[in-house]
């Protein structure tokens, strides 16, 4: 009928997700299967298009023999009654003579077969003929109809005598099927994509991705966070427990896939649109419930990977490891490009240790370890070499101190970036790269932080820039968003400035990075994409003044 249906959507709405929608729940769209399975001489048998083409022409060609061999028959049928009926009009008076000398039917049909050589068939027409059949006009139009049939008989022999000619009918009829039913077609007809996957109803959406203590997950639109000014003091990010606080933090697309990396060393999978929604203060869904996790165990990094199907993609990049006692492991991502349920070891952790990172790297980027008591090492990542999933790596730094630990992993992918520290008691700086002199694996580094009472120990680092923006969160739940250029760059023995303020019961949870981007006039929302997250475990409570040393050699074994 031409009628046309138009759908008009609220204007956070994705038109696409709609669309695929329609497709899904209405009969906008149907699916279904052609199995070109036909009878070829009474045996079943599958047929591709030039087959059925081939068969159906084969199949019209016979029709057209069996229907001019039926109309050929009826036309000699008629012009055969017709040549008896030409004989008695020619012969009129003689064939009346003899039908009235006649005593009866039979006797008058037997004298007419007998006179002029016909057949039953033509007598019995002759006797049947209405006498106002042989007035000039009617005996004209017998003639007429004779001679008609006549031509067309031959047309039929001709047919039935030439192949070339059966094959222009069987065009012709196709033709003038065309014209008769061809209208233009109002649906399409394409080849079918399958049936639509759960991510074609997800709009693609940055999400901020929260992990509590406790193992609690959700996602929440990035857009939901305002940007606030350093030294504020943030806003509600979500309830929980008191003894449960947010752990990690990580934004990501909704259609990326994400890998988690447990503290025991196994890997999981998952799709960001998979993980429970909700808002700032909810807090969320055990993470036990998401994906199949040991009991004892506990994430500790995911990584956001946009394609694990990529060969070329999944050989050129690795996913780097760093435990908490400084060992170092590179592999690479093809390795985790085949899901399991139940997760894969990703890493073999010694006893005694758990892993503290994991970062998607090529092998370009350099690597900086840093520890709580405040020191840092940088070296070439193509330096470490790249081992299998079971194996346990090699040392990356070495620590002094007992209960030394190290509390953050950073790959510099870009030179001009800066490297941002952070302490327990929310004080932070920003260091250009190159303060970082680059050494080899498993030395002790030098100071990245001037560790005092007033900073409290390490408890992060990141490589950032100027236009990222900076998201803090602490155990209680209290988030706070500022720009990272209001953060000015110092050297890196100094104690920074105030980030954040922290409460006396409160401490550093998680930090990451975000892209800034300008503050939308209405709402004032801005949204952006993670690039890197840092985990924030337990601070201690004892000071040591940490010193710099040189970084020394070691030939460690993968």
């Amino acid at each position: 009928t031409g009628m046309r249906v138009v759908y008009e959507i609220k204007r956070e709405a994705d038109a696409n997700v709609v669309l695929n929608m329609l497709y899904k729940y209405t009969q906008l769209q149907s699916s279904f299967s052609v199995n070109n399975i036909a009878l070829v001489k009474g045996r079943p048998v599958a047929l591709n298009l030039k087959d059925m083409i081939l068969h159906y022409v084969d199949h019209r060609h016979e029709v057209v023999i069996r229907r001019t061999k039926y109309d050929l028959a009826e036309a000699e049928k008629r012009a055969h009654i017709l040549e008896g009926l030409l004989i008695a009009i020619d012969n009129l008076d003689e064939v009346i003579e003899i039908i009235r000398g006649s005593k009866t039917p039979d006797d008058a049909r037997d004298g007419l077969v007998s006179r002029f050589s016909l057949s039953e068939l033509q007598a019995k027409a002759i006797l049947e003929l209405r006498l106002q059949r042989l007035t000039g006009l009617e005996r004209d139009k017998i003639k007429a109809e004779y001679e008609e049939l006549m031509k067309q008989i031959t047309y039929l022999k001709s047919i039935l005598n030439d192949e070339v000619l059966r094959m222009q009918i069987i065009k012709d009829e196709v033709i003038d099927i065309k014209k008769k039913y061809g209208d233009e077609r109002k649906s399409e007809i394409v080849y079918a994509g399958g049936e639509l996957s759960m991510e074609d109803m997800i709009a693609a959406e940055d999400m901020v991705i929260t992990i509590s203590h406790l193992g609690y997950i959700k996602r929440t639109a990035l857009r939901d966070y305002k940007r606030q000014n350093r030294g504020g003091k943030g806003s509600k990010g979500a309830n929980s427990r008191d003894e449960d606080f947010i752990a990690q933090l990580f934004v990501a697309n909704t259609h990326s896939y994400m890998l988690f990396f447990t503290q025991m060393g196994k890997c999981h999978w998952m799709r960001v649109y998979e993980i429970p929604e909700g808002n700032r203060t909810t807090k969320g869904r055990a993470l036990q419930n998401v994906i199949q996790i040991d009991k004892d165990d506990q994430v500790k990094a995911y990584l956001a990977v946009k394609n694990l199907t990529d060969e070329e993609y999944l050989t050129k990049n690795f996913v780097f490891f760093c435990t908490q006692k400084g060992t170092i492991k590179k592999t690479a991502l093809e390795a985790y490009s085949r899901p399991r349920q139940k997760g894969i070891i990703a890493i073999n952790i010694e006893e005694g240790d758990t892993l503290l990172d994991a970062v998607l790297t090529d092998d370009e980027c350099d690597v900086v370890l840093a520890t709580k008591y405040g020191q840092a090492i940088r070296f070439h990542q193509h330096r470490v070499r790249s081992v299998g999933r079971n194996s346990t790596g090699v040392i990356g730094v070495r620590m002094d101190e007992p209960d030394d630990e190290v509390v953050g992993l950073v790959a510099i992918k870009d030179k001009d970036s800066t490297i941002l520290v952070l302490s327990e008691k929310g004080y932070g700086k920003r260091s250009e790269i190159e303060d970082y002199r680059i050494t080899n694996r498993g030395g002790k580094g030098v100071k990245t932080l001037n560790i005092t009472d007033k900073t409290g120990r390490l408890v992060a680092i990141l490589e950032v820039k100027q236009e990222n923006d900076l998201m803090i969160i602490t155990k209680n739940g209290i988030l706070i968003r500022m720009a990272v250029d209001d953060i000015r760059s110092q050297g890196r023995a100094t104690q920074g400035v105030r980030l954040i303020k922290i409460s006396e019961k409160d401490e550093i949870a998680s930090i990451a990075k975000i892209d800034k981007v300008e503050e939308e006039e209405e709402e004032g929302l801005i949204d952006g994409e993670t690039t890197e997250i840092t985990d924030v475990t337990e601070a201690p409570t004892n000071e040591t003044e940490s010193t710099e040393t040189n970084p020394e050699e070691n030939e460690d074994t993968e």
